[in-house]
């Protein structure tokens, strides 16, 4: 299964350590980067999209406990379980919001993206 994840600006500290809660390494904190998605109200998003096993859906809404890999406690386990908190899971694609994490189901991540309601924005650099 593919999901595509909308994380809202204000939520993305917590997302990138909540991605690396539940991934495989630091890298994971780079998941969600330049904010070139927006909604109709003019929020902006970081968006990703992925392959995951059955595994995965059920562990990120499961408690979290802090990955093997992290010795060094990289990972902010507080602002983790922020962003779980906000995470909203569909089979379908749902609206996003600017107070959510929103992952949705579906095989082409920029119609699931259309369908939640995001348009991709340029962004300057």
């Amino acid at each position: 299964m593919r999901i595509t994840i909308a994380c809202p600006a204000a939520l993305r500290p917590d997302a990138n350590h909540f991605a690396m809660a539940l991934g495989s390494g630091p890298a994971e904190a780079l998941t969600y980067g330049s904010l070139n998605w927006l909604d109709t109200a003019g929020n902006l998003y970081a968006c990703a999209s992925l392959p995951v096993s059955d595994t995965f859906t059920s562990a990120a809404q499961s408690p979290l406990q802090r990955p093997a890999w992290d010795t060094d406690s990289h990972v902010n386990m507080a602002g983790a379980n922020r962003a779980q908190a906000a995470l909203v899971f569909s089979l379908e694609a749902v609206e996003v919001a600017p107070d959510k994490l929103t992952a949705c189901a579906g095989d082409d991540a920029l119609a699931t993206l259309a369908a939640m309601g995001l348009t991709q924005v340029e962004v300057e650099i």
